[in-house]
């Protein structure tokens, strides 16, 4: 059971600009207004192997989610993972120069890993609008992104 959003925000930043904001880990939760805080667990340079906490509030709730950096090829994409509830959440950036800019594409998937009865009769009651409510949030985020990567 796979769910899966695309949305594509164009930013007026060479790719260099806009790969230096979403390499910035520890300064995530200045740039976007949806995390609370970073937790960085893993030293060094953005790349493979990079690991954090982000904490979020989401739907009044507060989670912290352990992600890490899977792939990386700088300054084009990026994929970032993260387990959490029983859930495989992949959330994977591409950055294409077009225009003097850079079109920036955000791919997320959510996959649950041991489907059970529950879990896909939530997933069939629910899904949407968790994938809807997703989606408005990481449209904010790549519009916050936007805005720190012109601004630099």
């Amino acid at each position: 059971m796979d769910h899966t959003t695309t949305l594509t925000q164009h930013i007026n930043a060479s790719p260099e600009k806009v790969w230096a904001v979403l390499s910035d880990i520890p300064g995530s939760a200045g740039t976007l207004s949806g995390i609370n805080a970073i937790q960085m667990l893993s030293e060094g340079p953005y790349g493979e192997g990079t690991r954090w906490k982000e904490t979020r509030t989401m739907m009044g709730r507060q989670e912290t989610v352990e992600m890490w950096v899977s792939e990386t090829d700088p300054p084009r994409s990026t994929t970032v993972k993260a387990l959490q509830g029983g859930a495989d959440y992949t959330t994977r950036f591409s950055l294409n120069e077009r225009d003097g800019g850079t079109d920036l594409t955000l791919t997320f998937g959510a996959e649950v890993l041991k489907p059970t009865l529950v879990s896909k009769v939530a997933m069939a009651l629910f899904g949407k609008i968790g994938m809807s409510i997703t989606r408005k949030a990481l449209s904010k985020d790549l519009a916050e992104i936007a805005a720190k990567a012109e601004s630099l």
